[in-house]
């Protein structure tokens, strides 16, 4: 397949995984700041649902180029490589080993200037959390040791947490319930990133020469908050009074060892965000790259500006967990 474009001065960026819950962000953004924008994808299927169709139909409106192909394609992957520049893989939990095959077409290809693997979480290198995330974080730590001892130049993203899905997960805006769950005391620290800014600080740190072999951590300001914080801010919003029912910190662990695969890793994510509070548990350093003080001019969301968005119009919750 030749890919072409009519974009000058614009490095080409090919995405995997673009139609999952954060990677369709990666993409509208990417296309929105000009980049030539290619998004491999399987072929479509009669059992394809119609909102995945009408994604794929928002990508082709927006100017991003489909290319249909299978993670076991090899040559094919290839050859898409060699005409691009950036590689961003925002591939889900269950596919983080298919990124060695990823990893193998970009060595083959020789060309590729930035390589991102799919982290876009916490900083794995960093925390410590209950085995059944742990055995997630080690498939991440496996990928980029892969990636650090290849001659693919990279950037490791550790975006925190996705707002919308979590705002979605603790407040039940679509709910009319008047309970909140509280996990452990909730007084421990969170960093809460809106999905669309996620991916506008992603596809500049893809482009920046000082992110090149170096973690870049988002950890703007005003996106840190605990989850009483953030109860008591939509209690105001809403005018309403939540009743608390709090999960103790010895039953989340109970649960994390009791439940079955995947509910079980989202239990230890909740007891690692909102229980040990592992997003905020290191200080950062002057070696240290945040996305907030590497890219002042993109405005990013608060938590507070994006409760007033789930007041008038909450986004819809994830279909699916752990993507």
């Amino acid at each position: 397949m030749e890919i072409t474009s009519s974009s000058c001065n614009k490095s080409k960026i090919l995405v995997f995984g673009g139609t999952g819950y954060l990677g369709k962000h990666v993409v509208r953004a990417s296309a929105l700041f000009g980049h030539p924008t290619f998004v491999f994808v399987r072929p479509p299927t009669p059992q394809m649902p119609p909102s995945s169709l009408r994604l794929r139909g928002e990508f082709r409106s927006l100017g991003v180029t489909l290319v249909q192909g299978e993670l076991e394609e090899h040559e094919k992957m290839v050859s898409v490589l060699k005409q691009v520049d950036i590689v961003i893989s925002v591939l889900p939990v269950s596919a983080y080993h298919d990124q060695i095959k990823i990893i193998d077409a970009i060595i083959a290809a020789g060309n590729i200037a930035r390589f991102l693997p799919s982290e876009f979480g916490c900083d794995e290198d960093r925390i410590t959390p209950l085995p059944p995330f742990e055995a997630c974080l080690e498939k991440k730590k496996e990928i980029r040791r892969l990636v650090e001892a290849s001659t693919i130049p990279y950037t490791f993203v550790s975006a925190n947490c996705c707002a919308a899905y979590f705002i979605n997960l603790l407040l039940h805006p679509h709910d009319p319930r008047l309970d909140i769950v509280v996990y452990g005391t909730g007084e421990a620290k969170a960093v809460l990133n809106w999905e669309q800014d996620v991916a506008k600080y992603t596809i500049k740190v893809a482009n920046d020469p000082r992110t090149r072999n170096r973690v870049v951590i988002y950890r703007p300001p005003g996106n840190i908050i605990s989850q009483n914080e953030l109860i008591s801010s939509w209690e105001k919003k809403t005018g309403r009074k939540f009743e608390k029912v709090c999960v103790q910190e010895d039953e989340l662990i109970k649960l994390s060892q009791s439940l079955p695969s995947p509910d079980n890793i989202a239990v230890s994510i909740l007891h690692s965000v909102f229980v040990k509070g592992d997003l905020m548990s290191f200080d950062l350093d002057e070696d240290d790259l945040e996305a907030s003080c590497l890219y002042p001019e993109i405005e990013y969301t608060t938590i507070d500006q994006l409760l007033d968005i789930f007041l008038v119009d909450p986004p819809e919750p994830a279909c699916t967990a752990l993507e």
